[in-house]
């Protein structure tokens, strides 16, 4: 077992896993049935936030445009950093957002034929740990605001 990470670290550890990772984790729930749905999507870390982009008629798109509570898990079981927050629909997105999450992602959702939308989640709390000796200290941003 590693030593603990002070909260400034994991808070450097989080920024870098969210903008070097490609693909997370997304948990969204179905308003209707209340069923929960797990989706690996790709994303981009952007002003603070995540955006990410999936199908309108899929049922992760129809989940994250219905209900805006959605978390995120980023990394691996043992160094995972994990983001709860709103999500917002934006539709379309200007030329340098989408080209630079098509540069991340490594596939450009304007240039797909059916609708995909953009969404964009803003995180209310972030909990960064790698072992259970870090679990204590795990909120490195609780009510959208770095602790």
């Amino acid at each position: 077992m590693t030593d603990p990470r002070s909260t400034e670290q994991r808070r450097q550890d989080a920024l870098y896993r969210l903008g070097h990772d490609v693909d997370a984790w997304v948990a969204t729930t179905d308003t209707g049935t209340g069923a929960p749905r797990l989706t690996p999507l790709s994303f981009l870390w952007h002003d603070g936030s995540l955006v990410l982009s999936t199908p309108a008629t899929s049922a992760t798109g129809r989940n994250l445009a219905a209900n805006p509570s959605v978390q995120v898990g980023v990394g691996q079981t043992r160094d995972v950093v994990l983001v709860q927050g709103t999500v917002e629909v934006l539709g379309s997105v200007g030329d340098r957002l989408g080209d630079a999450f098509a540069a991340k992602a490594g596939f450009d959702p304007r240039r797909i034929s059916d609708p995909y939308p953009y969404f964009r989640l803003t995180p209310r709390t972030i909990q960064v740990w790698r072992e259970e000796n870090e679990l204590a200290g795990r909120w490195v941003m609780r009510g959208g605001a770095w602790v």
